[in-house]
C-alpha cells in the first residue's frame, strides 16, 4: 500500500548501514483487510492530492528562484547542505521540495534541459509511492530523475527499472551528468556484464537495469543467503574474517524502485514466472525427445487431439492416448508410465504445432531464441520448460541443449511487492489501475499534456483477408511517401514484418526493417523514423521508449504516419503504438488497416463466422465492416480477461507455494 507524505514523519529514511538486506516482509491479507484494501483502492482512484500539486509546484518554483543565481561552488554547498538535512530528518515534504528544486537547477546546468511542470508532477506522483501515467513523448527519463535523485541524495539505494539492456545503458550514459552534478554514483546493470561489474552497478547510488536481471540477481541471492542459513549467519561469520558468502551477493536489499513502462514489467511480464535453472546431467534428454516427436508424428489433429491454440496447450483424446501406448510400448522404460508419457507427446505436439518460427522464436545461428510477446525482441538468457525448448531444437536442426534443473523460481508480482518503496511511470496505465492496486498497491494518477495533443485518428479498416489488407498498407504507404510524410508500419511478428518489407521491395520503395534480427540496430533505426519520406516497419514494440524525432519540413506535412496492422491481445499496447505519433505536441496521424485472419480473430472467432463475415466483407458491405471491428474488439477485451485471470491464478499458486517452502525452511 502506498505512503505519503505526512507532517508526523518523512516518506523515507536513509538506509541503515548495520540493515544489510532490506526488502519489505510479506504479509497475508484476510478477506476483511483485501476488502477494505479494495475501498481504499476507490478512494486512492479519486487522486485527491492532485487539486494540491499546485501549492508544492509554487514552492518548488520559489526554491528554484533562489537556486538560479548561485555560482557552481553556491550549488555545490546547497546540495551538501540539502544532503546533512535529509540524513538527519529523512525525506520529508518540505526537503523534497528543496531537492526537486535542486534537481530541476542542476538538469538546466548539465544537460540543458530544465524540467517542465507537467514533468515535476510525475516526479511529484512517483515520490509518493504512486504511479504516473504520462502519455508517450512527454520525457519520463527526464521526470524520472527527481525522484530518483531526490531519495539518492537521502543516501536511499535506488533501482530505476527500464524496458531493455539498451535502454539501461543509454538512460544511465545520458542522465550520469546530472546525477555525478549532484555528487551522486550511476551505472547501468546488463545482462552483458560479468559478476563484477554486475556487482559494481548495484552498489551505486543509482541503478539502471531490467526488471528480468534484478530479479535473476536477487534470486542469486536468495540461493547465497538461504544455503548459508541466513544473513544473521552471514553476517556472525564475516567477524570471524569470513566474507566469501557476504561480498558474492549482488543486491543492498530492496530499498526504492523506479519502474519504467510500467504497464509492459508489472503487467505483460508477470504472465510468466522466472526460473532460476542449471544444467542438468545426462545424455538421454535428446533421444527421449526425438522419440516424443515421432509418436507425435503419428497423431492426428481432431482425431487423436485437439490444440488449444488460445492458451497454447494440447489435449489427447481417449483415442488418442490408446494409439499412443500402442506404439510407446515397443519404446524404452521412460515410457512406461502414462503421466509422464502424455506430458512429453504433448509437448512435442506443441512444438509441432503451436510454436512458429519467426512469430515464437527466431533461429539466430545454430541457437533457438525466444521472442517476447509483448516486446518483439529476443530473450537470449530464457528457455521453455519441461522439454519444450530441446523439441524445438530438434524441429529446427539445432545442438540440443542439456535439459535444466530448477534452482529457484519467483514472479515479478512477488518480487516488486518485497521493495520498501515502489513507484512507476507509463503511458497507458488506466485499463489495468484496479490491478495494479490489488496486487502492488500503486495507485495511479494522470499527468496532463505539456503541449496541446495535436494526433489524428483516422478510421479502422478491416478486409476478409491478409492479402487484401496487406495491399491496403501498400496503397495507403503510396500515398503517403508521395506527400513525403514518414510511415511507421507496426507488425505482430517477423515474419510480417520480413513480409510486407517484402513486398515493398517489389513496389520499388525504399524502407527499413526492424525486428528481432536488428535488435543491435534498433536505436538507431527508429530514430530514422521521422524523417522525410522515410518508410520503416517494425514489430509492435520495437524501439519503444526511444523518441521519433521529425526532422525539417516534415512538421509541416502533417507529421508521422502510424499504420497497425493487427490488433493486439490488450488495447494498451495498441495505444503504445498509436502513442509514436503526436509526441510533446507534433502533429501525427495513425489507423489501423486489418483483416480477419488476424491471430486474434482465428484463434478465438469461430470458423464459420468468420467465413460469414468475409463474405459480406468481400462485397464491401458497411455493416460487416462494423460487426467485423465490433467482433475484433470484444475478442480483445476478452483476451485482456483471459490474460488477467491467468495472472492472479499464477500469484495464488506461487503464494501457496511460498507457503509450502516457507513450511519446509526455504525462501524460494
Amino acid at each position: 500500500m502506498p505512503r505519503f507524505f505526512r507532517k508526523d514523519g518523512p516518506l523515507l529514511r536513509p538506509a541503515n548501514a548495520g540493515d544489510r538486506y532490506p526488502e519489505r516482509s510479506q504479509v497475508t491479507c484476510g478477506v476483511l483487510a483485501g476488502m477494505v484494501h479494495a475501498q481504499l483502492g476507490l478512494v486512492q482512484a479519486m487522486d485527491l492530492g492532485r487539486c494540491r500539486f499546485g501549492l508544492v509546484l509554487a514552492a518548488i518554483h520559489r526554491h528554484g528562484r533562489r537556486l538560479t543565481p548561485l555560482a557552481e561552488a553556491g550549488l555545490a554547498a546547497e546540495v551538501q547542505e540539502l544532503r546533512r538535512l535529509l540524513l538527519r530528518h529523512g525525506l520529508t515534504r518540505e526537503l523534497a521540495i528543496q531537492a526537486f528544486a535542486l534537481v530541476r537547477e542542476a538538469a538546466g546546468r548539465t544537460l540543458g534541459m530544465r524540467h517542465y511542470d507537467t514533468q515535476l508532477q510525475g516526479g511529484w506522483i512517483m515520490m509518493q509511492g504512486r504511479l504516473a501515467e504520462m502519455a508517450t513523448g512527454e520525457g519520463k527519463t527526464l521526470a524520472a530523475t527527481l525522484p530518483a535523485a531526490a531519495a539518492a541524495l537521502a543516501s536511499v539505494p535506488v533501482h530505476v527499472v527500464t524496458a531493455n539492456d539498451y535502454l539501461a545503458e543509454r538512460d544511465a550514459r545520458l542522465m550520469g551528468p546530472l546525477y555525478r552534478a549532484l555528487g551522486l554514483s550511476v551505472g547501468p546493470v546488463t545482462a552483458a556484464m560479468d559478476a563484477s561489474s554486475r556487482r559494481h552497478g548495484y552498489g551505486c547510488d543509482i541503478a539502471y537495469c531490467t526488471g528480468q536481471q534484478l530479479a535473476f540477481d536477487y534470486l542469486r541471492d536468495r540461493l547465497v543467503l538461504d544455503g548459508a542459513g541466513g544473513l544473521p549467519r552471514l553476517q556472525l561469520k564475516r567477524l570471524y574474517g569470513d566474507n566469501t558468502r557476504l561480498d558474492s551477493l549482488f543486491l543492498r536489499g530492496l530499498h526504492f524502485a523506479l519502474v519504467d513502462e510500467a504497464d509492459s514489467v508489472l503487467i505483460d511480464e508477470a504472465r510468466t514466472p522466472f526460473i532460476l535453472s542449471r544444467r542438468s546431467e545426462g545424455d538421454e534428454e535428446e533421444s527421449v525427445c526425438r522419440q516424443a516427436l515421432e509418436l507425435a508424428a503419428l497423431l492426428r489433429e481432431g482425431v487423436d487431439f485437439t490444440a488449444d491454440y488460445r492458451q497454447h496447450r494440447v489435449l489427447l483424446s481417449e483415442a488418442g492416448n490408446s494409439r499412443l501406448a500402442e506404439a510407446a510400448g515397443r519404446l524404452g522404460t521412460v515410457w512406461h508410465g502414462p503421466r509422464r508419457r502424455e506430458e512429453l507427446v504433448c509437448q512435442a505436439i506443441a512444438a509441432c504445432h503451436l510454436y512458429r518460427r519467426d512469430r515464437h522464436y527466431l533461429v539466430k545461428g545454430d541457437k533457438v531464441l525466444i521472442i517476447d510477446d509483448n516486446t518483439g525482441r529476443t530473450m537470449p538468457d530464457r528457455h521453455w520448460q519441461r522439454s519444450l525448448h530441446q523439441l524445438i531444437e530438434i524441429k529446427e536442426n539445432c545442438p540440443v541443449t542439456g535439459r535444466r534443473e530448477t534452482m529457484a523460481r519467483l514472479t515479478y508480482q512477488r518480487f516488486f511487492r518485497r521493495y520498501r518503496h515502489l513507484a512507476g511511470m507509463t503511458g497507458t496505465a488506466r485499463e489495468v489501475c484496479r490491478e495494479l492496486w490489488s496486487v502492488y498497491g500503486l495507485a495511479v494518477s494522470r499527468v496532463p499534456h505539456h503541449r496541446p495533443c495535436r494526433r489524428i485518428r483516422l478510421a479502422s479498416r478491416i478486409y476478409a483477408d491478409k492479402e487484401s489488407s496487406y495491399a491496403a498498407v501498400l496503397g495507403r504507404i503510396r500515398e503517403m511517401h508521395r506527400t513525403g510524410r514518414p510511415v511507421l508500419v507496426c507488425t505482430r511478428s517477423v515474419a510480417d514484418s520480413e513480409r510486407l518489407g517484402t513486398e515493398l521491395r517489389r513496389a520499388g520503395l525504399c524502407h527499413r526493417v526492424l525486428n528481432a534480427r536488428q535488435d543491435i540496430e534498433e536505436a538507431e533505426i527508429i530514430a530514422c523514423a521521422g524523417r522525410k519520406s522515410a518508410i520503416t516497419i517494425a514489430t509492435n514494440m520495437a524501439g519503444r521508449g526511444t523518441d521519433i524525432p521529425l526532422s525539417p519540413g516534415v512538421t509541416e506535412l502533417g507529421g508521422l504516419h502510424v499504420i497497425v496492422t493487427e490488433r493486439n491481445e490488450a488495447r494498451r499496447i495498441d495505444r503504445q503504438l498509436h502513442g509514436r505519433c503526436g509526441r510533446q505536441g507534433d502533429p501525427g496521424s495513425f489507423e489501423a488497416i486489418v483483416s480477419l485472419d488476424d491471430e486474434l480473430l482465428r484463434h478465438r472467432l469461430g470458423k464459420s463466422l468468420r467465413h460469414i463475415l468475409g463474405r459480406m466483407l468481400a462485397r464491401d458491405r458497411f455493416l460487416a465492416k462494423g460487426l467485423g471491428l465490433l467482433a475484433m474488439r470484444v475478442v480483445q477485451m476478452g483476451r485482456e480477461q483471459d490474460d488477467r485471470r491467468r495472472r492472479r491464478d499464477l500469484l495464488q499458486a506461487e503464494e501457496q507455494l511460498g507457503r509450502l517452502l516457507a513450511f519446509s525452511g526455504r525462501k524460494e
